[in-house]
């Protein structure tokens, strides 16, 4: 069979991408042919086989076990939860991550029975009845195949068996991991598919020297689908598409140094990798989103993040399937969405701007991105005594709005009139405050705005009306000068966390830009929306951008705990799970976490003194073997430091919060490098030994390193499966003596 005769060395040994480049181009057959990777675990097929047998079924009974427990919502799954629920009654809904995770959720909910009817309100509310655990076991399954995913990761880089073994016990045994299998979150999809996508990437390397054979396109493929899939769970699944574009350009290099390759065959692995890599994720990427719109076909409370064009498809939405008055006039009552990618509508409310302020303590303006009765304006003409259109009059009666003209628009609910003056806003200190002024519609010379259309070439004829949906507004005031404006800055508590509006003296700011979204008028003939829908295609990019920007602007709540990258490696940090009568704490094992942070200071170390050994000659004096088993080494361990850089260090250049979980995706590099430095460390010490005493000496090293794995994963296990009863400082508690560092909050869990 296929995997004998790689053990056996009947295939050439693996020749990875980021091979060192002092290794000899060519080798005899005999070279090439001997597994030089070898330990003396490593003998047999037997031994393969037993080994992923072992870490799968110990990776099952620690990710099943106690799966039902808590029965009540546990942190994040009250969003992911809640948007399965969604998903499974189509009604939509805005997140900033894509769908596929959230989707595989449904699914599994869909088949295990639930209809979709709990709310996941909020962490610490009852299932009771509502049939959660089918959504959790397809989460842990996912969380499961992570352990035998890496051990055949790190045997395909490496054919060490005990290295492979080694990374699928410490994998097992890491508690932060297990705690995020467990639970409805999109963790676990996320790490299965950047996962497969590594082994699959690995496996295609190693068929390198039999191009295009089926076995050669089955893993291509499939890199490219699990690529594809990561990046449709989350955008962070970007980092693995690095990884295996860096790899694969590196791939193309080597083979265009090949003299025996013609320039058509090097044409032909480019376009096959274009193909598999590139365009069959993109395709698989839109494909998602396809069915995501087609799922959800009806409004939502995540209507009013995306244009009104956006809306006009959903069915239920005011704009569905309606017929409203083309142009806007005096009398209309209005919605006026701001046209940012998720802006929200022009909203205001009996809430006042709190006294240190300013002077001025008047009524809230803000942009709000749910619909509401708080979101209507009347229209009116400056003067606030000029009569409008009432029942007894006609369409002659009716005077639209144009292009240039002076209105007043007062807040329905509240008879206030929208208002600026020389104020600071609160928090962009740069632009002027807008408020809601004024008794009854009767404010001052405050309140008169100009309404300014904007063309295709820039600003509108004198005279255009201003037509619902399509026209693109600016409103001036007319004694600042400055525009009515929104963005993306949240306003405080006292501002219930909504969106700022302000009056922007820069003119050309595209956050100045507003449509009119509602439009209401008694004596007005309606026409239908159907004109205004959008394409697929256009949904798909408004709904990227709405993503983009709400991902940017994304900001930790006030009393929120959160995180910052250099915490991560060093487990400074957990984050509670659950609280109440099951105590659950998200820590990364930590003997784990400080084990692989010293080994990959040990292997950088290697790398160094390797570097050093072949400036100074010192490597041509090695016999053969021994510089083929440092060149895999080194070789493959660069590449697994490379993926964990690569899943780590872009998050200190965001903006947005950060969380603990955020690291995981570049822990499966970490304990798989750790994995094949631990093997390759003991090998190395145990060739310095009487030969006598090398079997021992192997065994014994190798046993010491899964006890202390294997010990110090029951010593944390109470933090990942919950405690109830005492608290942690309490000695008879399952948690007491856990708390190691001081910025562990364990005893905040009660």
């Amino acid at each position: 069979m296929e995997l004998r005769r790689r053990l056996e060395g009947s295939q050439p040994v693996s020749r990875h991408v980021l091979h060192s480049p002092e290794e000899p181009p060519v080798r005899s057959r005999a070279v090439l042919q001997r597994r030089v990777f070898r330990s003396p675990l490593d003998c047999s097929e037997r031994w393969y086989w037993t080994g992923l047998a072992v870490v799968t079924l110990a990776s099952a009974l620690t990710r099943f076990y106690s799966i039902t427990e808590p029965r009540h919502v546990a942190w994040d799954e009250t969003h992911f939860g809640k948007h399965a629920s969604w998903y499974i009654q189509g009604q939509f809904f805005f997140d900033v991550h894509p769908p596929l995770g959230k989707l595989v959720i449904a699914i599994a909910g869909v088949l295990t029975g639930y209809n979709g009817s709990f709310e996941f309100k909020e962490p610490g509310q009852k299932y009771d009845d509502t049939p959660y655990i089918g959504m959790r076991v397809v989460c842990a399954l996912m969380g499961l195949l992570l352990v035998p995913l890496c051990y055949l990761t790190v045997w395909e880089l490496v054919k060490s068996t005990t290295a492979a073994f080694i990374t699928g016990m410490m994998l097992v045994c890491e508690t932060g991991t297990l705690v995020l299998s467990q639970y409805i979150l999109l963790d676990p999809p996320l790490l299965f598919f950047i996962m497969a996508a590594t082994y699959c990437t690995a496996r295609f390397i190693n068929c390198r020297d039999e191009p295009f054979d089926l076995e050669w396109w089955y893993w291509l493929t499939l890199s490219g689908m699990f690529i594809g899939c990561s990046f449709s769970v989350k955008w962070v699944g970007l980092f693995i598409i690095a990884l295996v574009g860096l790899t694969t350009v590196k791939d193309l290099w080597d083979l265009m140094g090949d003299l025996r390759l013609s320039v058509a065959q090097i044409q032909k692995h480019f376009l096959a990798r274009a193909v598999c890599l590139i365009i069959w994720p993109i395709l698989l990427y839109f494909s998602v989103f396809c069915f995501h719109f087609l799922v959800l076909s009806h409004s939502g409370n995540g209507d009013g993040f995306f244009s009104s064009e956006f809306q006009s498809t959903l069915v239920g939405n005011d704009l569905y399937d309606q017929k409203v008055p083309e142009y806007v006039a005096y009398g209309s009552v209005i919605t006026l969405k701001n046209r940012r990618g998720g802006g929200g509508l022009l909203h205001s409310h009996t809430h006042l701007y709190p006294e240190d302020l300013g002077e001025y303590q008047q009524q809230q303006i803000t942009a709000y991105t749910h619909k509401d009765d708080n979101n209507k304006w009347l229209v009116k003409k400056t003067n606030s005594h000029a009569p409008l259109p009432g029942a007894n009059s006609s369409i002659e009666d009716v005077e639209f709005i144009r292009n240039g003209d002076q209105i007043v628009l007062e807040h329905v609910m509240t008879k206030r009139n929208l208002h600026a003056h020389h104020q600071k806003a609160p928090m962009t200190p740069t632009h002027y405050q807008v408020t809601g002024y004024g008794e009854n519609g009767v404010g001052d010379a405050n309140d008169i705005w100009v309404v300014e259309i904007l063309g295709s070439s820039g600003s509108g004829n004198h005279g255009d009306q201003v037509r619902t949906v399509t026209s693109v507004l600016k409103l001036r005031h007319l004694n600042l000068g400055c525009y009515l404006h929104s963005h993306s800055t949240q306003l405080p508590k006292w501002g219930w966390e909504q969106l700022e509006v302000t009056c922007n003296p820069q003119a050309s700011d595209r956050n100045n830009l507003w449509n009119v979204e509602g439009n209401v008028h008694d004596l007005l003939p309606h026409v239908s929306f159907e004109f205004y829908k959008p394409s697929i295609f256009s949904k798909f990019l408004e709904s990227h951008l709405v993503m983009a920007e709400s991902n940017n602007n994304m900001k930790p709540k006030e009393g929120e705990i959160t995180s910052k990258p250099w915490h991560w490696p060093i487990n400074l940090q957990g984050q509670v799970f659950s609280g109440g009568d099951h105590r659950v704490y998200l820590l990364g094992n930590p003997i784990i976490f400080w084990g692989c942070g010293l080994l990959k200071i040990l292997f950088v170390v290697v790398v160094m003194l390797k570097l050093f050994a072949r400036q100074r000659g010192y490597l041509q004096r090695m016999r053969n073997e021994i510089q083929a088993e440092l060149d895999v080494f080194t070789s493959n361990g660069l590449w697994l430091l490379v993926g964990w850089a690569l899943h780590y260090l872009p998050f200190y250049l965001m903006g947005r919060v950060l969380y603990f979980h955020h690291y995981f995706p570049a822990l499966m590099f970490s304990i798989m490098l750790a994995g094949v430095t631990i093997e390759y460390s003991i090998r190395l010490l145990t060739a310095l030994l009487h030969p006598a005493l090398k079997p021992l000496f192997y065994h014994t090293s190798v046993a010491v390193v899964l006890f202390i794995t294997v010990v110090s994963f029951l010593f944390f296990m109470p933090l990942a499966y919950g405690m109830s009863g005492p608290k942690s400082d309490n000695p008879e508690s399952s948690m007491y003596g856990l708390k190691w560092l001081p910025d562990w909050d364990i005893l905040a869990i009660v």
